[in-house]
């Protein structure tokens, strides 16, 4: 376990052994991420890529010897109960989430679960049962919510818990893409309810949701809500699917999942908060954007501009106020003291390289890793009252404490 001796080409140390479900599009970015952080920050564990899992064993391997992996497996359980593994990624659609991670932490390993921590809120309590029980062992257990990580995002926290902006008014998110305009796009496991829980809203919702509530520093407690499923039915896939890539046969299948969700809601404090998550606006990749408001000042941040972050502090003098463009990338910015001169821009991989540095630095001084599971249950349990406000015709909800 996490601690042991071991000498893989580099300087002798303590290693944590790092073994991963799935490989597709979550799997290479946090392949990425663990192949790349030991190299760039000084930890007090060093991770080893031991085993990666799929159930494709061509497929897997090759994913392995792409990404760095020493071994492949094509059960979780054989991975889960490798010697050498100490910590499971899960990297999986939502449905695997639960029985892989109780699994796991119940064998006494760590785990890193990708986002949204499971399918429904029962199979979320579950997980946090589990992570309970594994936390009075020592062991951690993380979800992936790798958007906290930009270092804009982070420091935006800091303002926001500095008082910067004052008593909160508003809090507004977008998340939107366009990666399902075409009808004719096939049907893949995200469109699925079986599979993936929800459409949009899990996928993108669940970000938004935690994003929120991380920059807010506290919970939404009510939410009124409208979902839609603009196209119902779409071309079975043929053949394996990659990223958010695929192709289509002939045939038809049923779409069960949302292709967009809508909602308003409040904080704990009373605070406003509105959110839109689509995987059909035509012409936005991945435009996710934010703005808080407060009475002191406000925060605007774009994802697709990920170097930056807009402040408005309104004790500025009238006659100069106004929004002004912060650049973080300065060393004493979250996470850049181990990468580049100021100015010297990171992207979207960089995120998963401080994920898995700040689940490494939890894992070595045992302390809980955040965002927790119980986070990830917080942020599920707002994503069922957005399912039952939108079931009952946008009916405000309130959110399970």
């Amino acid at each position: 376990m996490a601690g042991k001796e071991h000498n893989g080409g580099r300087a002798p140390g303590r290693t944590l052994g790092i073994g991963m479900v799935g490989y597709a599009f979550m799997g290479a970015a946090h392949s990425q991420g663990w192949r790349t952080v030991g190299r760039v920050f000084d930890l007090p564990l060093r991770p080893v890529l031991a085993a990666v899992c799929g159930r494709d064993a061509g497929a897997v391997r090759a994913a392995a010897d792409r990404h760095g992996w020493a071994a492949a497996e094509t059960d979780w359980r054989a991975l889960v109960a490798r010697d050498d593994v100490d910590v499971v990624d899960i990297c999986t659609p939502g449905d695997s989430h639960a029985e892989i991670a109780v699994a796991a932490l119940d064998a006494g390993k760590h785990v890193l679960c990708e986002k949204p921590l499971a399918n429904t809120v029962a199979e979320a309590e579950a997980m946090v049962a589990a992570a309970g029980r594994a936390r009075a062992r020592g062991r951690a257990a993380m979800v992936g919510f790798n958007y906290r990580r930009v270092p804009a995002m982070a420091y935006a926290r800091e303002l926001v818990a500095g008082g910067r902006l004052g008593a909160l008014r508003h809090v507004r998110v977008t998340y939107l893409q366009d990666w399902l305009v075409d009808p004719d796009f096939p049907l893949t496991w995200r469109l699925e309810r079986a599979h993936a829980g929800s459409g949009a809203l899990g996928d993108l919702g669940a970000h938004v949701v935690d994003l929120a509530q991380y920059l807010a520093g506290e919970p939404i407690v009510g939410v009124s809500a409208l979902t839609e499923t603009f196209v119902r039915e779409r071309p079975l896939l043929a053949g394996a699917s990659s990223g958010l890539s695929a192709s289509g046969g002939a045939e038809r299948g049923t779409v069960t999942v949302d292709d967009a969700a809508l909602f308003t809601g409040r904080l704990a404090s009373g605070a406003l908060v509105s959110f839109e998550a689509t995987r059909m606006a035509a012409g936005r990749k991945n435009a996710l954007r934010l703005e808080l408001n407060g009475e002191r000042g406000s925060l605007a941040f774009d994802l697709e501009r990920l170097n930056e972050l807009s402040f408005f502090d309104g004790a500025d003098p009238a006659r100069t106020a106004g929004f002004r463009r912060i650049l973080v990338t300065e060393p004493d910015h979250p996470y850049l003291e181990a990468w580049w001169p100021p100015g010297h821009a990171l992207g979207y991989e960089h995120t998963f390289a401080h994920q898995a540095r700040d689940l490494v630095h939890a894992i070595a001084s045992g302390t809980e890793p955040v965002p927790s599971f119980a986070d990830g249950l917080r942020v599920q349990r707002v994503l069922a009252a957005v399912e039952e406000s939108a079931e009952k015709n946008a009916v405000y909800t309130p959110v399970t404490p």
